[in-house]
């Protein structure tokens, strides 16, 4: 298994989009890898690709003694650069995992967004420091007495899809979806070249010619 490089990461920020990445999965047989559309962007202007560092929530219905922070913060205070928080809440509404002051920790320490099918509140803040959050609602709920970060960098499941530790994560307005690192470097390289097609296409169409004698041609839709 070979690791994307630094290179190949940044042309894949620059030039991808999440469609053609969900795309490029498909057709290497990877059919499972696009989160539910109910996990959404607070901000549709901003995207991320980084790696996941993961974190998995156990529902609770009581505030147990000491800290119930205490994986929650060691996870956010280990983030490196580049690095997506993944939290798998299960779904559950009535978990806000995430907010502005974690957010706050996060863009200091350079990580790239956090992902979860949690909730997540204090919006206004969040999306005027333009940090990426994906969630799958929005409420003022904290996750003390209700969930607690049971295990970090664990396999989670977020949104339908499995997420390995290490794995990319990309996300936009379209959504999310997550590669696995033992394919990474093919599904980058098969996604940028099926850019280049989509480029062609565009070109032609805006020209006018039909649809049909342009997907012949390129086999781009």
């Amino acid at each position: 298994m070979t690791a994307a490089t630094p290179a190949l990461l940044a042309k894949a920020r620059k030039h991808l989009f999440v469609a053609v990445v969900s795309d490029t999965l498909d057709a290497l047989g990877w059919t499972r890898q696009a989160m539910t559309p109910g996990i959404r962007p607070l901000d549709e202007s901003l995207s991320f690709l980084g790696r996941a560092r993961t974190g998995m929530y156990r529902e609770m219905f009581h505030v147990q003694p000491g800290n119930p922070y205490e994986l929650e913060i060691k996870l956010v205070d280990d983030l490196k650069k580049g690095e997506v928080c993944v939290l798998g809440c299960s779904g559950n509404p009535r978990i806000a995992p995430w907010g502005g002051l974690l957010s706050t920790a996060s863009k200091a320490r350079g990580a790239a967004a956090c992902v979860t099918d949690g909730l997540v509140r204090d919006i206004v803040s969040i999306r005027k420091m333009k940090f990426p959050v994906f969630a799958a609602g929005i409420g003022p709920l904290d996750s003390k007495g209700r969930g607690i970060v049971a295990e970090i960098d664990v396999p989670v499941e977020v949104g339908g899809v499995r997420i390995e530790p290490g794995d990319l994560v990309f996300g936009d307005a379209d959504g999310v979806v997550a590669i696995p690192k033992a394919i990474e470097v093919d599904v980058l390289k098969a996604a940028l070249e099926k850019v280049l097609g989509e480029h062609k296409t565009l070109a032609a169409l805006k020209r006018g010619e039909k649809l049909a004698t342009v997907f012949a041609r390129y086999g781009v839709l």
